[in-house]
């Protein structure tokens, strides 16, 4: 009991797992949360109502797609900086400034004008994170992973459109310093099937105190 308390007050205080679509940021952030023993936040893309029609047709649904999303996450943290804070680890598997890169991605000049004066009052104060884990995985991989995990809002993307999207995330995070920075390459991991993997991973994100690092493991037989 003694030991899971030091490791739970060693631990950042505020941890978000990143990264496209598929790659496994929320399973990661799960299995985080158990082991720190920490209050969880998930963006919960099942609730969006205008997703589904987003990736049918980006187009027409982005924008409401986008500001749900905005709303959802700053609620969500505004939320969490409000609660008692005894318990002093959360994880989250989003970063608010990453909800920029997909609206850059996928609105318009006027809806982005729109998007960004709104974002702008939304996140005013919103809790930075003392540590950021950054997973990244080639496109193939990740429509790999999509397509077995069959979400139904996930059936219409596309490579092209992931591809985008990895490019994006890329360049978002080569300028990113607001936080101590973890870069996973999570091709060749199994953490959510081998606790080997995990353990490995786990250990790495135990000893990120600043600055930016990177990890390029390969799987551990069990």
């Amino acid at each position: 009991m003694n030991a899971q308390l030091n490791q739970i007050a060693e631990a950042p205080e505020f941890i978000v797992v990143e990264g496209p679509i598929g790659v496994g940021k929320t399973t990661l952030a799960n299995k985080l949360a158990r082991s720190f023993g920490s209050d969880l936040l998930l963006e919960g893309a099942d609730e969006n109502p205008f997703l589904e029609k987003f990736y049918e047709d980006p187009k027409a649904a982005a924008l409401p797609t986008q500001l749900f999303f905005l709303f959802q996450r700053a609620q969500q943290l505004k939320e969490m900086k409000q609660e008692d804070m005894f318990n002093p680890v959360r994880v989250a598997d989003f970063l608010v400034e990453k909800d920029r890169l997909f609206a850059e991605l996928t609105l318009g000049a006027d809806e982005l004008e729109l998007y960004e004066q709104v974002y702008a009052n939304l996140t005013i104060d919103t809790p930075q994170p003392d540590l950021v884990v950054y997973l990244q995985a080639p496109v193939e991989i990740l429509l790999d992973r999509i397509q077995k995990r069959g979400l139904r809002h996930e059936r219409f993307i596309e490579s092209a459109y992931l591809q985008r999207l990895c490019d994006s995330y890329v360049r978002f995070f080569y300028q990113y310093d607001d936080a101590p920075l973890l870069i996973v390459n999570a091709a060749d991991i199994d953490f959510a099937n081998n606790e080997a993997d995990y353990q490995l991973l786990y250990q790495q994100i135990k000893e990120v105190q600043s600055g930016r690092h990177y990890f390029n493991p390969t799987q551990v037989a069990l």
